[in-house]
This record gives structure tokens, C-alpha cells and sequence, in this order.
């Protein structure tokens, strides 16, 4: 776990959610390069002004994905990655949603970010976007040939919005094929964003590997001192958004107030 700790500078494990606004190459891209730069660089002074610990950059709003970003995408990630990378000094993630690996390794490796999440690592799933393929072989190698080994990989197991081709494998054999994969961390979450993770499932994994167990999904000021009782750390989005809506921007008080319930409870 000392390498977590490293990663966030003996910071609370909390990661906040920077949720870009639609990106260039997409259905909902406005045509406005520079609100999104904007708007990533607010949202991501927030979290770090409001005591995350970290920060992950998301093309949240790139909706209907596709597993695989293109190059305009990847482009503007990386580029906009840069500028919040630039503007905080707590570190910063990547995640090229749905699961495009070398979109998050590559934007990473230009932004000089630290780490990236990948949704689909070790597992077959069906999605919206059709079946996914596990990809950590490719992952693993890439990280190596773009010169990005001091990144970390925090590899989802049986990720939201998803459902395993083969019912029968539990999510802990997930996590320990992660893990033997050479994933850096282990993601938890439950079916959909915001919903809250299962306890049981986090305890369940933690219990049979070495590596960091985040939760993924569902965490907010309100249940984070239940949660990370379990868990060894979290990645944050809706919850603190104002009014809750993971549209909004950050809201800076709900983020002090995630901290303060988080660091009471140490």
C-alpha cells in the first residue's frame, strides 16, 4: 500500500471525478474548445482547494461511447489532462471511457499524469458498446513501449454498466487475476454511477489481495466514514457536484465536507 500513499503525498485517499464536457469528435461537442479547458481547470482547483487527494480526468460526457476513443478524442484528453495536470499539485488520473487503454496510457504520458483507471482488465463483458475483451496483456506492454512505467494502472473487476459473458466467475477471481496481472489497484463498484458499492464485495477482494481495494461508485460525504472503514480508498464524482447532479460542476463545500467526515473518522 505504500505506493498509494506516495501516489497521494499522505493525502486522504479520495479521488474526485473531473467530468469534461463533450470532446471534439463527438455527438456532444459544442464546437467551444476552450469552455472545456475552463471547466476541467475549475472543477479540478475545487477538489484539490476542497482536500482530495486526487483527481481523475473523464470524458464523462462523450456518451454514446464507443470502447476505443478517436484520434480527435484522444487528442483533447491528453491536451486538456495537460492543463489540469498543470493547475493543482496533487495527482491526477486519466480515464479514456469506455475501456481504451492506450487513449488513457498515451493522454497520461503527455499530461505527465500519475496514474489511469481502465474499466475492462481481466474480464469479458457485455455492454452497450458490445462485448469487451480483457486487456491487460496490451495494456502492460503499451505502458512499457510509450515510456509511461511510473503510472499506475487501477484496473476496474466487473465494472458498472456491464454484465460478465460467463456468470459463473466471481469478482474475487476477477481481483486476483487482476492482481496477477500486474494491476497497481483494484476498482469496486456497483451497477450504475452514483449507486453505492457493496460493502461485501470490497470486503470479499480485500481479503485476497495485496494491492489497494478503491470504491468506485457511490461514495459521498454522507456514507464516506462507513465505506472507507472498509475500503482503502475511493474515486468520488456525483456526490459532489452542487445539488448532487453529476451534470454540475464541483462543489466546493460538498468536497470540505467529504474531507472533514473522512479525516473524523481517522
Amino acid at each position: 500500500m505504500k505506493f498509494f500513499n506516495n501516489l497521494l503525498a499522505d493525502k486522504p485517499p479520495l479521488i474526485g471525478m473531473v467530468h469534461l464536457k463533450a470532446l471534439p469528435g463527438t455527438a456532444g461537442f459544442s464546437g467551444n474548445i476552450e469552455e472545456i479547458y475552463e471547466s476541467a481547470v475549475e472543477d479540478a482547483r475545487r477538489l484539490a482547494a476542497g482536500g482530495m487527494g486526487g483527481i481523475m480526468v473523464e470524458n464523462f460526457s462523450d456518451m454514446p461511447y464507443a470502447v476505443k476513443l478517436d484520434t480527435a478524442q484522444r487528442t483533447a484528453l491528453a491536451a486538456v489532462s495537460r492543463e489540469v495536470k498543470k493547475s493543482v499539485s496533487i495527482a491526477v488520473g486519466v480515464d479514456a471511457a469506455l475501456s481504451d487503454y492506450k487513449g488513457a496510457l498515451a493522454a497520461a504520458v503527455a499530461a505527465g499524469a500519475d496514474f489511469v483507471r481502465i474499466a475492462v482488465f481481466v474480464d469479458t463483458v457485455d455492454s452497450f458498446a458490445g462485448i469487451i475483451q480483457p486487456c491487460a496483456a496490451e495494456a502492460i506492454k503499451y505502458r512499457k513501449k510509450i515510456g509511461g512505467e511510473q503510472i499506475k494502472i487501477f484496473a476496474d473487476v466487473q465494472v458498472k454498466y456491464t454484465h460478465m459473458i460467463k456468470d459463473t466467475i466471481d469478482i474475487v477471481e476477477s481481483a486476483v487475476n487482476a492482481q496477477a496481472c500486474m494491476a497497481d489497484g483494484i476498482i469496486v463498484t456497483g451497477s450504475k454511477t452514483g449507486e453505492e458499492t457493496p460493502l461485501e464485495a470490497v470486503k470479499r477482494v480485500k481479503e485476497k489481495v495485496n494491492l489497494p481495494v478503491l470504491i468506485g461508485s457511490g461514495a459521498g460525504p454522507d456514507n464516506i466514514v462507513k465505506q472507507m472503514a472498509i475500503a482503502d480508498g475511493a474515486i468520488i464524482g456525483s456526490s459532489l457536484k452542487e445539488e448532487g447532479k453529476v451534470t454540475k460542476p464541483v462543489d466546493q463545500k460538498r468536497v470540505e465536507l467529504l474531507v472533514k467526515n473522512f479525516n473524523s473518522s481517522q
